[in-house]
C-alpha cells in the first residue's frame, strides 16, 4: 500500500500506517484521511488473502492497540467514514464514484482494525478505542463512546437498506455487511453462549430498532436475487475528463501516492473465478440473517430479528398486521420459494428453510400448499443420500425439514401423487419412475441404515421412524422396491435382534439354538431360505422371549450402574447377576453393556418399524400391493416373532393379514407369477374383514425444539461463519466457542 508500496511485505513500513498507528492524534479533518483513502484495490475475495493481509499489518494494528486510547485515531478514522456516507445515496443516483470509493476504503479498514481489535480484547476495552478525550484517564469513557458505536451500528445497518444495490456500491454493500458480522464475532471468542452483550444491546434496542423489519427484509433479498459480484474495480474512482470540481481535485491531487499494488484475489485468480459462479453478497447476508436471528432474548425484550423472520408474509397476502408484532413485513414468497430450492446445497441455507418452516406459519403454509413441492425436498433428499459427505448438522437439519413436512396429511397424500422420471443421484438401484413418497421412503430407511451401522446416533434415526412413521397412513401405491426395502429393513433387525440376544446370553456357544435357527439366513437379509429347523424356534422362543425381555431391561439397569460405579472407584470386577435358575453366573463386561444397550434400540427400531407397516396395512392395505406381496415374502422370519412380549400386541394385524393372503395364496394354487400373485393380493385386500384389525392410536409425531436450542444452534451458525464467510479469517487458535472439527 502507499505511495511506493510494490508488496503486500512492505506495508508495515507504509508511511500512511505507520502514521494512523503512531502517537500522533489526526484530526478528523485532516487532509491525511484523502491521501489514506485514496488506494484503488481489488477487495479481498477469501480468507486466504485476508490472513495474508492480517499477518502483514499485524504490527500496525498492535502498535494502534497500543497507541488508540491516547490518540484517538480510529474515532477520527470512523467519524470520517460517517461523514463520507452522509452523501452515498446521492453518489449512488448521480454515478458519482468519489464518495463511495473513499467511503469503501474507509470501511474496510475499520472493518479490519475491528476483527482484530474484537478478539484481542473485552467489550469494555473496545469502549476506550470508539473515543479520545485529552486529559482524558484511561477509565474516563462514557456517553460518547457508545454514541460512536451505536453511530456506526445504525450507519452500517442504513447503509444496507437505504443504498439501492448497484455495481457501483455492491462493495460498499457487502463490506457493510461483513463489519456487522465482524462486530457480532464477539461470541467466538467465549465458550460460553453470549446472553448480554453491548453490541446486541445496540442491536436489539435504541436507534438501531426501528430498522429490524427493514433490515431483515433487505437480508432476504440479498439471497433471493443471488446478485453476482461485478468486476474488479467497478467500485474504484474512476478519472473524469471534464473535470469535477473540487473534490475531483482532491483525489488527483493525490493519485500518484494511490495504494494501486493492493490486488489480493485480483482478475484471473481461483477466487474471481468462483466469486463468477455465486454471490458474495448473498452469501455473507445470509450469514448475518442466521446470526441476528440467533441472539439471544433479554429478560425485557425477545430478539427483535427473531420476531421478524416468524411473522413476515407474502406480498399477496392483503391481511392486516397484528399490532402486537411491529417488525412484520411482506415479501414475495415465491422468489424465496425458488431461491430456497435452488441454495439448499449449503448449510446455511438449509438452516434458513428449517427457521422459516419452524417458526413463520405463513412461509409453512404457503411451502405445503406448493403443487411443485418435489423442488424443494428433491435437494433434501439428495442431502441425506449423501449423508457421509455432509457434516452432522447440515444433515439434521435437512432431517428436522422432512418431520416438520410430514406432519401435515396433505404432504404425505400429495407425494404419493409426484411421479419422478431417471433419478440420477440414487445410486443402489436405477429409478426411471417412482413416486416422491417411495423415493422418500428409500432414503429415510437408507439413513437410518447408515447411522445404525456407522454414526449410531439415536437422536437421528428416531427423527427418520417420527418421519416414516406420519407418511405411514398415507402410503400411496409403493414402488415394489420401496415396499421391499421396508420390510428388509425390519428384517434385518429383526435376525440382528436374534444375534444379539445370542451373544448376551450365549456368550460360549459357538453353535446356539438360536444362531443355529438364524445361520440359513443369507448376509444381505434380502433371502429367506427354508429354516429346517423352524419348529424348534418357534416352541423354544415363545418362552425364551418371555423370559428374557423380562430379564434384560433389569440386568441393563443394574449392570450400567455397577460399571459406572466400578470404572468410576478402582478396578475391582464387575459383579455377578443370575438371569436365571438354569444357567451359571455371567460377568458383565462393558461389551456385555453395550450388547444390552444394542438389545433396547434394536428393539425400539423394531417395534417402530412393526408399528409402521401396521398403520399403513390397517389403514391403506388396498392401495399398496406391493407392500403386501414383500411382507408374504418374508412371512416365516414374522412368524418367529408373533410371541414375542415386546411385539406381540402389534403383531396381531401382521400376523392376520400374512394368514389371510397366505391362504388365498394356497388356494389359487402354486407357481403362481408375480403378476398373479399381486393380482390376488387386489382381490383379497376388497375382502379381508377391517373388523378384525385391531385399531391402534394414530401414529403422528411433531418436532418441539429441545430446551435453550441456543446451545446447539449458535456455535452452529458461527461455525458457518467461520468456515462460509468471504473474505474474513478468524486465526483457529483464537476460537473458544467451538472445536474446529465441529465446524
Amino acid at each position: 500500500m502507499g505511495a511506493n508500496s510494490s508488496s503486500i511485505s512492505e506495508l508495515p513500513e507504509n508511511e500512511y500506517l505507520q502514521k494512523l498507528s503512531g502517537s500522533e492524534p489526526i484530526s478528523e479533518n485532516d487532509p491525511f484521511w484523502n491521501q489514506l483513502l485514496s488506494f484503488s484495490f481489488t477487495t479481498p475475495t477469501n480468507s486466504a488473502d485476508l490472513k495474508l493481509l492480517e499477518e502483514a499489518t499485524i504490527s500496525v494494528c498492535k502498535s494502534l492497540v497500543e497507541k488508540n486510547p491516547r490518540t484517538g485515531n480510529l474515532g477520527s478514522l470512523i467519524k470520517v467514514f460517517l461523514s463520507r456516507t452522509k452523501e452515498l445515496k446521492i453518489s449512488a443516483e448521480c454515478q458519482n464514484h468519489l464518495f463511495i470509493w473513499q467511503a469503501h476504503n474507509a470501511l474496510f479498514i475499520i472493518c479490519c482494525l475491528l476483527k482484530v481489535f474484537i478478539s484481542r480484547m473485552s467489550e469494555e476495552e473496545l469502549q476506550l478505542h470508539f473515543t479520545y478525550e485529552e486529559k482524558a484517564g484511561p477509565s474516563s469513557y462514557g456517553a460518547e463512546c457508545e454514541d460512536l458505536i451505536e453511530e456506526l451500528l445504525c450507519c452500517l445497518i442504513q447503509l444496507i437498506v437505504e443504498i439501492p444495490l448497484l455495481d457501483i456500491t455492491y462493495s460498499i454493500s457487502l463490506e457493510a455487511v461483513t463489519t456487522l458480522i465482524v462486530f457480532l464475532s464477539c461470541q467466538l471468542f467465549h465458550k460460553e453462549i453470549l446472553r448480554e452483550s453491548l453490541i446486541h444491546r445496540y442491536l436489539m434496542h435504541g436507534r438501531c430498532l426501528p430498522y429490524t423489519s427493514r433490515l431483515v427484509k433487505t437480508l432476504l433479498y440479498n439471497f433471493i436475487r443471488q446478485e453476482r459480484s461485478p468486476p474488479p474495480g467497478t467500485h474504484v474512482f474512476q478519472q473524469q475528463t471534464d473535470g469535477g470540481g473540487l473534490l475531483y481535485g482532491i483525489a488527483s491531487g493525490v493519485a500518484t501516492g494511490l495504494w494501486t499494488v493492493f490486488t489480493l484475489g485480483g482478475v484471473g485468480s481461483k477466487a474471481s473465478a468462483q466469486l463468477e459462479q455465486c454471490s458474495p453478497l448473498a452469501s455473507q447476508s445470509l450469514l448475518l440473517l442466521l446470526v441476528l436471528a440467533n441472539l439471544t432474548d433479554t429478560p425485557d425484550t425477545p430478539n427483535p430479528y427473531r420476531q421478524a423472520i416468524m411473522s413476515f408474509k407474502n406480498t399477496q397476502d392483503n391481511t392486516a398486521f397484528s399490532s402486537s408484532n411491529p417488525h412484520a413485513f411482506q415479501i414475495n414468497f415465491n422468489s424465496l420459494y425458488t431461491a430456497l430450492c435452488e441454495q439448499q446445497k449449503s448449510d446455511q441455507a438449509t438452516l434458513l428453510l428449517y427457521m422459516l418452516l419452524h417458526q413463520n406459519s405463513n412461509v409453512r403454509t404457503y411451502v405445503l400448499a406448493r403443487a411443485d413441492i418435489e423442488n424443494l425436498v428433491l435437494p433434501i433428499l439428495e442431502i441425506l443420500y449423501h449423508v457421509e459427505e455432509r457434516n452432522s448438522h447440515h444433515v439434521y437439519m435437512a432431517l428436522i425439514i422432512l418431520l416438520i413436512l410430514t406432519e401435515d396429511d396433505g404432504f404425505n397424500r400429495s407425494i404419493h401423487e409426484v411421479i419422478l422420471k431417471n433419478i440420477t443421484w440414487y445410486a443402489e438401484r436405477v429409478l426411471t419412475e417412482i413416486s416422491l413418497g417411495s423415493l422418500l421412503i428409500l432414503v429415510v430407511i437408507r439413513t437410518i441404515q447408515y447411522n445404525m451401522t456407522r454414526t449410531r446416533d439415536k437422536y437421528l434415526h428416531t427423527n427418520c421412524l417420527a418421519a416414516l412413521a406420519n407418511m405411514s397412513a398415507q402410503f400411496r401405491s409403493l414402488h415394489q422396491y420401496a415396499a421391499q426395502r421396508i420390510i428388509s429393513y425390519t428384517c434385518r433387525h429383526l435376525r440382528r435382534y436374534v444375534y444379539v440376544l445370542d451373544k448376551l446370553y450365549f456368550p460360549h456357544s459357538h453353535c446356539s439354538t438360536l444362531q443355529h435357527c438364524f445361520s440359513t439366513l443369507s448376509d444381505n437379509g434380502e433371502e429367506l431360505l427354508s429354516l429346517t429347523c423352524s419348529h424348534i424356534l418357534r416352541s423354544y422362543a415363545s418362552s425364551l422371549f418371555s423370559l428374557l425381555s423380562k430379564k434384560h431391561n433389569k440386568v441393563l439397569e443394574q449392570a450400567t450402574q455397577s460399571l459406572r460405579s466400578s470404572l468410576g472407584s478402582n478396578d475391582s470386577p464387575l459383579p455377578d447377576y443370575h438371569f436365571w435358575e438354569m444357567t451359571d453366573c455371567l460377568h458383565f463386561s462393558e461389551t456385555k453393556l453395550r450388547h444390552a444397550q444394542d438389545l433396547n434400540v434394536i428393539e425400539e427400531v423394531i417395534r417402530m418399524m412393526l408399528e409402521i407397516i401396521n398403520s399403513c396395512l390397517t389403514t391403506s392395505l388396498h392401495h399398496n400391493p406391493n407392500l403386501v406381496y414383500a411382507l408374504l415374502y418374508k412371512r416365516d422370519l414374522f412368524e418367529q416373532f408373533r410371541t414375542h412380549p415386546s411385539f406381540q400386541d402389534i403383531m396381531q394385524n401382521i400376523d392376520l393379514v400374512i394368514s389371510f393372503f397366505s391362504s388365498r395364496l394356497e388356494q389359487a394354487g402354486a407357481e403362481l407369477s408375480v403378476e398373479r400373485v399381486l393380482e390376488i393380493i387386489k382381490q383379497g385386500a376388497v375382502a379381508l374383514p377391517k373388523d378384525r384389525l385391531r385399531k391402534f392410536p394414530e401414529l403422528k409425531f411433531k418436532y418441539v425444539e429441545e430446551e435453550q436450542p441456543e446451545e446447539f444452534f449458535i456455535p452452529y451458525v458461527w461455525s458457518l461463519v467461520y468456515n462460509s464467510a468471504v473474505a474474513l479469517y478468524w486465526n483457529p487458535r483464537d476460537i473458544q466457542l467451538f472445536t474446529m472439527d465441529s465446524g
